[in-house]
């Protein structure tokens, strides 16, 4: 892939911002519709399988068994908060907290990874659809503004990214959860089977178990250009030699290069977008080098911003101008407003007797899912708004349940060699709701290496969202403890926003410039030729993974602003 400009006055029909999840996927679909595309990261070049280090390595070929020393720790403060990343393996792919600082008012746990494919490296790959129970939410129950979308709208859209980045999942026939475009489901475990069949047995409002959605290829007579099926290593977070499982290195990347049309540009910070106020049109961005700090301007008709949600509600925010004092597209104060996360770290652990005769193939990289299963249509309402749904695995222990016992000789080696006992657990995701004061703004005082601005975050949970977990917390010991697991324990440890790494909103779309920033096909209402579609846009949260709908929002809005472009609105 092209790495550098020299010539930073070369125009181009598009430029995208980020090469995540979202930046991909615009990249893929404006370069294959003929737009000659530039396409910005801030963060280094990471090559498909040669920019995986660590990729083939064991536990033992690790520094200090895959852990950090205390000074490398202090590296990763925040990026630790979320309890099981990064660890040495994988830190290459997650920010350097002293090198990328940024401010809280209230606690906001920013977990990132600046690199070519960003957080699409890294993602856990649960892809879900949202329906009109979500969509209709927020008009429906007076909260924030409405969705300018349905259902209906987006389900060519979800029916395309599917069948390009691969879902495995099984079908439901679920309203509030639309089934989608799967390749074969992965296997259940024995006590994932039996908790199944409790919620089918013992409860009457429609609790359902079934394997994770998940962006693995598992149909082996189906696969894409440059992929492999999934190899069950569950080593993704290194980075996937096989591309097993989606990410834009592996997939939407390649297949803009093959195009031709797009020029991938790393080590490109961008601060901000130009506005010419001769056509009210965005003009260009202005960037400064990561490793030299010049300067460049480059220029384009349409621009895609998919830097992730906070960093594209930050570069807006910097995109200030006569027109736009407080930020382009902010005339109407919405822009960095309304941030949501989910809510989670909370749920059960159980042991699981008997199922000794049964084990499992492979390291299954999945889990099972237990959907939302209240507030829903017909149902009685519970004391908050929404839902939440639960994401588990059951597994069996190892050698190391032997060390805690006396033994020696052909008793101890026996015990070694044989698999432990069955375990269970889940862990509750929570929607959080649109709130105002939840923002995030630009610092007035502390700035970074490259002399802009730092984010200063002032979000937290709310009544309904600590209500919700009570409910959470309740529920699952009640299917554990209803489908016969032993020494049900619950669970709840210290959180805040961000650490779902959902994190959404910002500049939220609606209907309408004073109360929103972009319209139903993700243009800023008053620069059209800018789209915003990465978790910036998100009007609400539901309770699922996003990434699946932002993938899906974004092939939308490709191929709008190609429609567009090719009819010279954007001149």
């Amino acid at each position: 892939m092209p790495s550098h400009i020299d010539n930073s006055s070369e125009s181009f029909d598009a430029i995208v911002i980020g090469t995540g999840i979202t930046g991909g996927w615009a990249a893929k679909e404006l370069c294959e519709k003929g737009l000659k595309t530039l396409v910005l990261e801030r963060g280094p070049m990471v090559k498909h399988i040669t920019d995986y280090p660590t990729m083939n390595l064991d536990t033992w070929d690790l520094p200090n068994g895959n852990q950090f020393s205390r000074e490398d720790r202090k590296n990763y403060e925040k990026q630790l908060r979320v309890g099981w990343a990064p660890n040495p393996a994988i830190a290459h792919f997650f920010v350097n907290d002293r090198e990328h600082p940024y401010q809280e008012t209230k606690r906001f746990d920013w977990i990132r990874g600046y690199q070519v494919g960003g957080r699409s490296l890294t993602w856990g790959r649960q892809s879900y659809r949202w329906s009109d129970l979500d969509f209709e939410a927020n008009l429906k129950e007076g909260i924030g503004v409405d969705w300018p979308v349905r259902y209906k709208d987006i389900a060519p859209w979800y029916d395309k990214v599917e069948s390009y980045i691969g879902v495995s999942g099984e079908a439901l026939g679920l309203d509030h959860l639309p089934d989608g475009k799967f390749q074969p489901p992965m296997e259940l475990t024995c006590p994932e089977k039996e908790l199944r069949e409790t919620l089918s047995e013992k409860f009457e409002d429609g609790r359902v178990l079934t394997i994770g959605r998940a962006a693995h290829i598992t149909d082996k007579t189906n696969v894409p250009e440059g992929r492999n099926p999934c190899q069950f290593r569950d080593r993704c977070w290194r980075g996937c030699p096989f591309g097993g499982y989606f990410s834009s290195n592996s997939s939407t990347l390649p297949a803009a290069e093959r195009t031709g049309n797009m020029t991938l540009r790393p080590h490109s910070i961008v601060h901000e977008i130009i506005y010419d106020d001769g056509s009210g049109r965005a003009a260009g961005v202005r960037i400064v080098d990561a490793e030299t700090q010049e300067a460049y301007t480059f220029n384009a008709s349409v621009i895609f911003l998919c830097a992730s949600a906070m960093a594209s509600v930050g570069i807006l925010l910097q995109s200030k101008s006569e027109r736009f004092p407080e930020g382009i597209g902010n005339n109407h104060d919405q822009l960095g407003r309304y941030i949501m996360d989910h809510h989670y770290q909370l749920g059960a652990n159980a042991k699981v007797p008997g199922h000794l005769n049964t084990y499992y193939k492979g390291r299954r990289p999945n889990g099972f899912y237990i959907p939302r299963f209240v507030n829903l249509k017909g149902q009685q309402k519970r004391d908050y708004l929404r839902g939440f749904g639960y994401q588990g695995g059951a597994s069996r222990g190892d050698w190391s349940e032997a060390v805690a016992e006396l033994g020696y000789g052909a008793d101890l080696k026996s015990k070694v060699l044989t698999p432990g006992n069955w375990q269970i657990g889940a862990t509750g995701f929570g929607e959080m709701l649109p709130y105002w004061e939840n923002r995030v703004t630009l610092s007035a005082t502390e700035r970074d290496q490259w002399g802009l601005p730092q984010l200063d975050f002032d979000v937290a949970f709310k009544e309904n969202e600590y209500k919700m977990r009570e409910d959470i917390l309740r529920e699952i010991a009640a299917m554990f403890e209803a489908a016969g697991f032993k020494e049900v324990q619950t669970y709840e440890r210290e959180t805040g926003p961000g650490l779902g790494i959902h994190e959404m909103g910002g500049a939220r779309m609606g209907h309408d410039a004073r109360t929103s920033v972009v319209n139903k096909h993700n243009q800023v209402h008053e620069v059209p030729n800018i789209y915003v579609t990465d978790g910036a846009f998100m009007t609400s949260s539901s309770c699922v993974n996003p990434s699946l709908t932002y993938m899906a929002f974004t092939a939308r809005a490709a191929d709008h602003a190609a429609q567009q472009f090719k009819k010279g609105a954007f001149n």
